[in-house]
């Protein structure tokens, strides 16, 4: 059995609240933190975080505030679950107040956006290298995780000996926590799964059916994985949780804000009608621009990226965009 600890998640969004609950429920002591007052006031008073996770209680064991001293003193881990554009702002915040004894996470699921800088690379910039950190991903939607549903996860560090100690303080009955060395790989699955969502989403909204979305994840995966080697992940990351399970995850089920995007643009919304509708931060917008930069660097060639960054930015209609990829000349699988 793992000791109990106190912990704060930093984020009340329905991603940070579902942890929240998840380590409320292996048995620690969590405390979530919110940076708007009008945000917070209700989840201390009705228990519940009705706007994204609604008729789920709060357990006693977590309470939440605005605070961010009082939310970290004492604490033995800081896990992060703000959108990546907020994540570089959040750290600063966090920098003096943050224990000595408290360790990093975070499951932030993206690149910054204007820097395309990857997140850990954003964390030693703001905190130094000094600080034990990992990034916690795979496919896991916060409504079934809050529920209790069965989830399976990756946490990725540099010391492989913090990597087990967040794991075990997420693992429990209904979460399975892995392990991984590998960062890098982790952190760019999580966030061009996004982007590869939009566009299934795309494809879904113009009705093109089963094997047009198949073939997008597939090809997806593929792209993915030239990136994400060129960068220095590992081929077997994308193979697992943090690859090809939470982009099969994200292209396939409409729990996922990004495909609901993609879906909307499909079918004929603008962009500003589909992120109203959704409420919500859809990661992939962002870091389609960014994987697209950070590609071009590195020489490699992501066709569907390119066009989801097309629609989005470059006013591409999308049926054509689709129709570009179709149109491309016949290749080897493996190239």
């Amino acid at each position: 059995m793992t000791i109990p600890a106190t912990v704060t998640v930093l984020g009340v969004g329905s991603w940070g609240t579902a942890l929240a609950l998840l380590l409320a429920r292996n048995g620690h002591t969590v405390r979530l933190w919110g940076h708007d007052p009008e945000e917070v006031a209700p989840l201390r008073q009705e228990r519940e975080n009705r706007r994204y996770l609604p008729g789920i209680p709060f357990p006693a064991a977590l309470t939440a505030g605005t605070d961010l001293a009082a939310a970290v003193a004492g604490v033995e881990l800081v896990l992060a679950a703000v959108p990546s554009h907020a994540y570089r702002a959040t750290l600063t915040q966090l920098r003096s107040s943050l224990p000595a004894t408290a360790g990093l996470a975070w499951a932030t699921k993206g690149l910054e956006p204007g820097s395309g800088r990857f997140l850990h690379e954003v964390t030693d910039e703001v905190l130094g290298e000094a600080w034990p950190t990992a990034v916690v991903s795979g496919p896991s939607f916060a409504g079934e995780v809050a529920r209790g549903l069965p989830t399976a996860v990756t946490v990725a560090a540099r010391d492989v000996n913090y990597a087990r100690r967040v794991a075990a303080r997420l693992h429990g009955s209904n979460l399975r926590a892995y392990t991984s060395p590998d960062v890098i790989g982790v952190e760019l699955g999580g966030a061009i799964k996004n982007v590869l969502a939009i566009a299934a989403g795309i494809a879904d909204g113009l009705g093109f059916g089963a094997n047009a979305r198949a073939a997008l994840i597939t090809r997806g995966l593929a792209e993915m994985t030239r990136l994400g080697l060129a960068v220095g992940g590992r081929r077997e990351t994308f193979m697992g949780l943090a690859g090809i399970g939470d982009l099969v995850l994200t292209c396939t089920d409409n729990q996922s804000r990004n495909r609901r995007f993609g879906l909307a643009i499909g079918q004929g919304e603008t962009a500003a009608a589909a992120f109203a509708a959704i409420g919500q931060v859809v990661e992939g917008a962002a870091t389609a621009r960014e994987a697209l930069r950070l590609a071009r660097r590195h020489g490699v060639e992501m066709p569907i990226t390119e066009q989801v960054d097309q629609v989005l930015y470059h006013g591409q209609n999308p049926r054509q965009a689709v129709e570009i990829l179709l149109a491309r000349d016949p290749k080897p699988e493996g190239a």
